[in-house]
């Protein structure tokens, strides 16, 4: 394993940028769930598992019109859960790898927890391809309004597995509010806080570009269910001659030319952190 740990710090070291792109399985190291699979999913929740709903069923805007207490006991157990979570050292070893780069760092994540910018990483470095469920929207949705959820407080009767209490309203309509996340089969979401990530992105690769530099990207934790970090990940190592470094223990599979290290997150950051 050792000469893998070498070869992506020997990348790091030559790079002049470094974009971390991250899945599900980065958070993994810090207690979060990663629903691989539907097992996994119902393991995580045993009240969805008892109504027998998947993750691509429950993970739908279908819920917040006909069930919304059911709808903001998922999404309400998963904002608590990501607020009280602590983001592990392999964040914060990034975080100074980053400062160290002279074009510093961009991240690029399918995730909706937040957990990048509780690391320290600013909001302006970072691409949210999912949106995020610290921030909500009109169900409907009647504006374009986008605002932040934290002030939101979702209590949930863990038995009936149910929102309790007030839910999040739209001033305008009425509506109940859900959060600012690409659901399944979601044609309400609105996309432009993350459209505005990704303008800021792709003037980030531009001035890389314009200036010869060198990139790295490094990708955690991204599988093959779900490949959109997988794909961007792959697209721009082509499109800016850029070598991928893959850090997954099982959908570790690179094309060839770039580095595969079979292992989570935090275990490939400290080990290579010692040789940096």
């Amino acid at each position: 394993m050792f000469q893998y740990y070498q070869q992506a710090a020997d990348i790091i070291k030559a790079a002049d940028a470094l974009l971390i792109t991250a899945g599900a399985g980065i958070g993994v190291d810090s207690g979060l769930p990663d629903f691989r699979g539907t097992e996994g999913f119902w393991k995580a929740y045993p009240p969805i598992a008892k109504l027998g709903i998947r993750f691509e069923e429950m993970a739908n805007p279908y819920w917040f019109e006909h069930d919304p207490q059911l709808a903001w006991a998922f999404y309400g157990h998963r904002l608590n859960l990501y607020r009280q979570t602590l983001p592990h050292k392999g964040f914060e070893i990034l975080l100074n790898i980053c400062k160290s780069r002279i074009y510093g760092c961009f991240v690029v994540t399918s995730n909706v927890d937040g957990q990048f910018q509780k690391a320290g990483f600013e909001d302006r470095q970072i691409e949210e391809i999912h949106g995020s469920i610290h921030h909500l929207q009109c169900s409907r949705p009647c504006n374009n309004n986008i605002i932040s959820a934290k002030n939101i407080d979702i209590t949930i009767d863990e038995v009936q597995f149910k929102a309790t209490g007030d839910l999040p309203i739209c001033e305008q309509c009425g509506a109940v509010m859900r959060p600012n996340i690409l659901m399944f089969g979601d044609w309400a979401w609105l996309p432009e806080r993350s459209n505005q990530q990704s303008r800021r992105l792709y003037n980030w690769l531009l001035q890389i570009k314009q200036n010869n530099a060198k990139l790295a990207i490094i990708e955690f934790g991204a599988g093959k269910a779900v490949p959109s970090i997988r794909h961007k990940s792959e697209m721009i190592a082509r499109q800016y001659n850029a070598t991928l470094i893959r850090v997954n223990p099982r959908d570790y599979d690179v094309p060839m030319g770039h580095i595969s290290i079979p292992t989570g997150a935090l275990d490939a950051c400290e080990n290579i952190a010692k040789i940096l």
